[in-house]
């Protein structure tokens, strides 16, 4: 079943000349009914799919997962007050889950994307993860390796530092993601792809496909 209108679309084509609170105030009524309220019944139907096979996701609500679509403006030069998209992640805990299994997904009308791996880490967990990768450099290629990974999203991508730990440096040489202090990777579809009928399978494919990375992260980070 589709989930979305095509006025979904349309709100944010016509929010984008009129990023502004007169104009939203004047449509808030449309985008409750064409893209709040939708997306949140979205969002609820995939923790419920996700939750009948990952016990990890019993109980999680879509208030706990889906993004305001208020952008913080405090210390950006763009001071426009509205995202051009809507925004989830589907994690233990949701939104204040430090987790790395799950599924971050945004819908717009510029594209659809579905984001995994880890994007945001602390020093000492960084450190973690680069050792766990120097110590099972098999396992690690292996699961980025994975075809359907390969298929869906191809390649890990984030910032790297130049300069790591010396003890590390011999396996940077074998396995360069180890220089990255991100690890992540998406997927990207048409903006049309929001009426979809399959649009929730489409997601949940992205999640399975991301799983033998986030497993492997899942492993060094045990965090909720």
């Amino acid at each position: 079943m589709a989930f979305f209108t095509a006025d979904f679309l349309e709100f944010f084509i016509e929010l984008a000349p009129n990023n502004n609170k007169d104009w939203f105030d004047l449509n808030r009524k449309r985008y409750e009914s064409s893209v709040r309220e939708p997306f949140r019944h979205f969002v609820q139907h995939l923790i419920d799919q996700l939750a009948l096979v990952q016990p990890q996701f019993k109980g999680l609500e879509a208030k706990d997962c889906v993004f305001r679509i208020n952008r913080d403006i405090r210390f950006s030069k763009d001071k426009t007050p509205y995202k051009m998209n809507v925004s989830a992640i589907i994690s233990p805990n949701g939104k204040k889950s430090k987790a790395v299994n799950g599924v971050y997904f945004e819908l717009g009308p510029e594209h659809v994307r579905v984001y995994g791996g880890v994007y945001e880490i602390d020093k000492d967990d960084l450190l973690t993860v680069r050792e766990g990768i120097a110590a099972n450099l098999d396992g690690f290629k292996a699961a980025y390796s994975d075809k359907q990974f390969v298929h869906v999203f191809k390649n890990i991508l984030g910032e790297k530092n130049k300069i790591i730990p010396k003890e590390l440096r011999d396996a940077a040489e074998v396995e360069p993601l180890i220089f990255n202090k991100q690890w992540y990777f998406y997927a990207q579809f048409d903006p049309e792809d929001v009426l979809r009928d399959d649009l929730d399978q489409v997601i949940l494919n992205c999640y399975e496909a991301g799983k033998p990375v986030e497993s492997f992260f899942s492993k060094l980070i045990q965090r909720s």
